[in-house]
């Protein structure tokens, strides 16, 4: 196992590198989409880079489940960290859509709300293992709180490509100059994930194997939470920011503002879930909070003006993240322990081979006459997952939630 201090140390590593991604992702999802559009692509275009990007995500997570059995997990996030510094150096090289596509797909920039990627699966096997199974769920609140407030601030840094042009910078150049931020923030998780403890080879073995017993709860599992990835791919958030530029003409800066009171609503959200979670269940959580901000997605996509719509859209950020660390616990504690790092990667790379197939048809359905279809879509479809997840597992109960007679 981890030497030293392995829980409080290893925990506060994890929760700082969570943050500095938080709030690299919360302004380069709404800086993507403006610095395409002002280099001259469309919305289609957009959709297809969202897509590249979600694609690239499932294979590198792919990559990290095969390997994360056989190396060391510090190791792999420390790789992981280099490519976000290589990702955010990269964009600005070229204004040629190959190439952006092609960094989007190898790089690590997420345009969803969703916490996606190769760090994702090592970060939560890690954090999984050192926590007892009475403290996951609000360990992994805690993460997820964390990276959402994150988020925000980092939506809130999204307005100062304004700032640098008034200043005297190009529009480009100071979207560029974002970019590099994002690199720089990349070298600030290499170097917090460089402090972490190394995985004995015992303990990655004994920890690291493959999927075992939990086979076919973890598949079943992986194919509901596809269905819902793909639904949420038909407004990932660069695309939603779109949504917003285009539908009511919102600015940047207003963009910004917004994003970052969704990010907020949604981190509180989180400990909630756990509170919740606690009282009815983890399949109840995710779903009885689920429904109701997909309901509110597809009213957003109707609203006759901005005010209702924004109203709607954060009531639905309060509402929708509820799963996310009720997810993660889930998941984590139904297979074995030896199965954990196997079953984040098994869980994660099917939620981002799904995801990446329906931003480009997202992007399409913008330029339709009802420029709301994607938002109906994905409301529609994420109401159908919530209904299926109840029915196959509201019968497979975590350890914390077993009676006796169990």
């Amino acid at each position: 196992m981890f030497s030293g201090n392995p829980i409080s140390h290893t925990t506060t590593l994890l929760y700082a590198a969570r943050g500095v991604r938080g709030f690299a992702d919360g302004f380069a999802i709404i800086i993507l989409p403006a610095y395409l559009s002002a280099i001259g692509f469309d919305a289609v275009w957009v959709g297809v880079v969202a897509t590249a990007s979600l694609l690239g995500s499932a294979v590198l997570t792919l990559a990290v489940g095969l390997l994360g059995a056989r190396h060391d997990l510090r190791a792999l996030l420390t790789v992981g960290a280099i490519v976000m510094v290589a990702t955010g150096l990269a964009f600005p090289q070229s204004a040629d859509i190959a190439f952006i596509a092609l960094v989007a797909f190898i790089g690590t920039i997420n345009p969803s709300t969703g916490d996606i990627g190769m760090l994702v699966p090592l970060e939560h096997a890690t954090l999984a293992r050192v926590v007892p199974d009475q403290a996951r769920t609000r360990a992994f609140a805690r993460y997820s709180l964390i990276g959402a407030l994150a988020t925000a601030a980092g939506s809130l840094a999204a307005a100062t490509p304004q700032f640098l042009i008034a200043a005297g910078f190009t529009t480009i150049g100071a979207f560029q100059a974002m970019f590099y931020a994002y690199a720089a923030l990349g070298v600030v998780n290499v170097l917090l994930y460089r402090r972490l403890p190394h995985v004995e080879a015992t303990d990655m073995r004994t920890n690291g194997s493959a999927l075992g017993p939990s086979r076919g709860i973890v598949y079943r599992l992986a194919a509901l939470f596809s269905l819902d990835a793909f639904a949420g791919g038909f407004i990932v958030q660069s695309l939603l920011a779109l949504w917003l530029f285009e539908r009511f003409e919102l600015s940047l800066a207003a963009a910004s503002l917004f994003f970052f009171w969704s990010s907020v609503l949604s981190a509180f959200s989180y400990p909630v879930a756990a509170w919740l979670a606690r009282h009815i269940g983890l399949v109840n959580t995710m779903v009885f909070t689920h429904i109701p901000s997909s309901i509110c997605l597809i009213l957003a996509a109707v609203s006759p003006n901005l005010g209702i719509a924004l109203t709607l859209l954060l009531v639905r950020s309060a509402l929708s993240q509820m799963d996310v660390p009720t997810r993660t616990s889930y998941v984590m504690a139904v297979v074995t322990p030896a199965e954990r790092t196997a079953a984040a990667s098994v869980t994660a790379v099917p939620r981002s081979l799904a995801s990446s197939m329906s931003p480009a048809l997202g992007g399409l359905m913008l330029t339709s006459a009802f420029s709301g279809l994607p938002l109906v879509v994905c409301g529609v479809l994420k109401i159908s997952y919530d209904l299926a997840l109840l029915w196959s597992f509201r019968h497979v109960k975590p350890p914390e939630e077993k009676r006796p007679s169990d």
